[in-house]
């Protein structure tokens, strides 16, 4: 009797350490959703509803070719999946305005080619796109009004958010902007000279010492340069420099020739990093272009216990 009741107080116990672990797990994101997703690609008619994540905040690695098949990305080139930011913004958003709904996806991934063939033909679509990248889809949701889901996103100012017509709207993990279509200044050079280049950590959190892939998007040029000193200041993009650290395998100024070369770049974080939100910035030492930023600074980063 005294064996069963020690064995049943084992049981609760390691269960209750299980549950207080799970809920001491941060997101790995600062917007998120239930990790449940329904989508359908208005195009190739594929669908998908699964669950991408735990809630503690585990990523199903599996899903995620799945998710890369409905957005038409093509995994094996790239290297890498559809931006997991992205995706987690799209499931807080529609989990916001119309839970259990669809996203009905009209645009996700886009090669350099076809983002060209459209800018050809006069569309809405910017030469440093971030569906080039992988990190945007355009989509509407049935039910929710395209304006409205526009105006609350761009009051987040979290990521970019687009409005074109009817309930059809634009998210990216990009730059935070926004823009409708009579606004959008994709016509008028203003990304070019990597004016708008965007500096992203994989994940918003990290732990101190852990391992943190950076990658560029919206690069209208490449053939730069980047220091391999990366500096860590506070979040408010003060000019005080918190911390340092160096890019992984680099000693010398690492030339950045083409597109794989600006997703995968990796710094450590110091050990004897304190928990808070710091930025990254990037120093350029090969600019082609004097119009070109001498540095670039990522979004926020959580160092967490």
């Amino acid at each position: 009797m005294l064996k069963s009741k020690l064995l049943i107080f084992l049981w609760i116990f390691v269960f209750l350490a299980a549950f207080a672990q799970a809920q001491s797990v941060p997101h790995p994101f600062f917007l998120a959703g239930d990790g449940h997703i329904k989508i359908r690609n208005q195009h190739n008619g594929l669908n998908l509803d699964a669950v991408y994540q735990t809630p503690d905040g585990k990523l199903d690695e599996s899903v995620f070719l799945k998710i890369d098949r409905v957005f038409g990305f093509p995994t094996n080139l790239m290297g890498e999946n559809v931006s997991r930011r992205m995706l987690a913004m799209l499931d807080y958003f529609s989990d916001r305005v119309a839970p259990g709904k669809t996203v009905l996806l009209v645009s996700g991934y886009r090669s350099q080619d076809y983002n060209n063939a459209l800018r050809a033909k006069g569309r809405t679509a910017a030469r440093t796109s971030t569906h080039i990248d992988g990190m945007a889809a355009d989509f509407s949701i049935e039910g929710v009004n395209g304006t409205r889901f526009w105006d609350m996103v761009r009051g987040m100012k979290c990521c970019g958010i687009g409005y074109y017509y009817g309930n059809v709207v634009h998210l990216d993990s990009g730059r935070p902007r926004y823009w409708k279509t009579e606004t959008a200044k994709v016509k008028t050079g203003a990304s070019d000279f990597n004016r708008q280049m965007f500096l992203s950590a994989e994940y918003d959190r990290y732990q101190a010492g852990a391992k943190v892939r950076l990658l560029f998007t919206s690069i209208s040029d490449f053939g730069f340069g980047i220091e391999p000193q990366i500096k860590l200041v506070d979040e408010t993009k003060t000019e005080k420099v918190l911390n340092k650290t160096v890019l992984d395998g680099a000693d010398t100024c690492k030339k950045i020739i083409k597109r794989k070369d600006a997703r995968f770049l990796s710094m450590t974080l110091p050990a004897s990093l304190k928990p808070g939100r710091y930025r990254a910035q990037l120093d350029f030492c090969e600019r082609p272009f004097e119009e070109m930023p001498k540095s670039s600074l990522s979004g926020p980063i959580e160092i967490i216990k």
